[in-house]
């Protein structure tokens, strides 16, 4: 690989080092996330995330499902971190992200992590893929110091439900390559109501903002693969209930409508969606097509879309692979 991820030259000339010694004393009072908890991780005080000082890898795996320019033909090296700062009442991954009891018995070492980075770099992987990383991302640092003193040299996905802190965030810059952000919800009503946080909108706006300073809107390519850039997930909800206008609105006239966009379709009722009707259905076809719509409207012309065929029986698979494709 010709492309040098940034981390490098900040581990050569001392800065990432001096950025994992910061984000050790985010954890003494935890802001790590906008919940602001100020627990102390390093004493496994717990907060909303139910997580304490080490880090919780639930599994990891060579991944195929991620959009094509992520995946490519030899996968990416996802990382899949146990608990989540959110509280999503419909989460296709609710076994891993709110079964803390279980999830709590997975802590490894930050030696151990960085191990599992190089081990994905060894079976041929075309990057490293953090999933939902943001209750880790102070310590997340430490381990990607470790791996690259043990020849760590891919690019690193910061693959986030996207209610991430500004300041944290800023200890990635000069990272992070490649930000992977959902756009949850245009709308603070709707996040309190089915992932039970108070400010995501106005939080995950910010939030974006801050990755998009960091890397822009064009994608760096090394072959077929994205090795550089800045792709915002938007999952479509059933009833308009991620009030899809305003994600798209606000990022064509704040950030940029060059970015590029992957706009899912795989919403189906699970965990605790069935307790309310709004969000007990798979989304209609109807319903998908005008958010696409949408982006015709905001001129927002870059990016992914999905197939609507055979949704009701689309699912995920946590080690790995999304049955619906993603089209260009």
């Amino acid at each position: 690989m010709s492309f040098e991820p940034s981390y490098i030259k900040l581990y050569k000339s001392g800065e990432l080092k001096e950025k994992v010694e910061q984000a050790e004393k985010i954890l003494l009072s935890c802001t790590s996330c906008p919940r602001n908890c100020l627990t102390n991780r390093k004493e496994n005080e717990l907060g909303v995330c139910l997580s304490g000082y080490l880090p919780i890898v639930s599994s990891y795996t060579p991944h195929f499902g991620e959009e094509p320019v992520l995946s490519g033909t030899k996968g990416a090296g996802n990382i899949f971190f146990g608990n989540c700062n959110l509280k999503c009442v419909f989460c296709q991954n609710h076994e891993i992200s709110q079964n803390w009891k279980v999830e709590s018995t997975k802590e490894v070492s930050f030696e151990k992590l960085a191990d599992i980075m190089i081990e994905l770099q060894d079976k041929g992987c075309h990057n490293i893929g953090l999933v939902s990383p943001t209750h880790f991302s102070a310590q997340i640092l430490k381990s990607i110091y470790i791996a690259v003193e043990k020849g760590l040299h891919l690019p690193i996905i910061y693959n986030t439900n996207g209610y991430d802190s500004v300041e944290t965030l800023k200890l990635y810059d000069g990272v992070i390559d490649i930000y992977l952000p959902d756009f949850k919800y245009g709308n603070d009503e709707y996040a309190k109501r089915y992932s039970r946080v108070d400010d995501y909108y106005e939080k995950a706006k910010l939030a974006l903002k801050e990755m998009y300073r960091q890397v822009g809107y064009k994608l760096t390519y090394e072959g077929d693969i994205v090795v550089r850039g800045l792709i915002i997930r938007h999952l479509v909800l059933p009833n308009d209930l991620a009030e899809s206008e305003n994600v798209f609105k606000y990022i064509a006239e704040e950030l940029s409508p060059e970015i590029h966009l992957s706009v899912m379709s795989q919403y189906y009722p699970t965990f605790m969606s069935k307790k309310d009707i709004l969000i007990d259905r798979t989304i209609r076809e109807s319903e998908y097509d005008r958010v696409l719509r949408l982006l015709d409207k905001y001129n927002l012309n870059n990016g992914w879309t999905q197939e609507m065929e055979s949704i009701e029986t689309y699912r995920p698979d946590f080690n790995g692979n999304r049955e619906k494709p993603f089209t260009f």
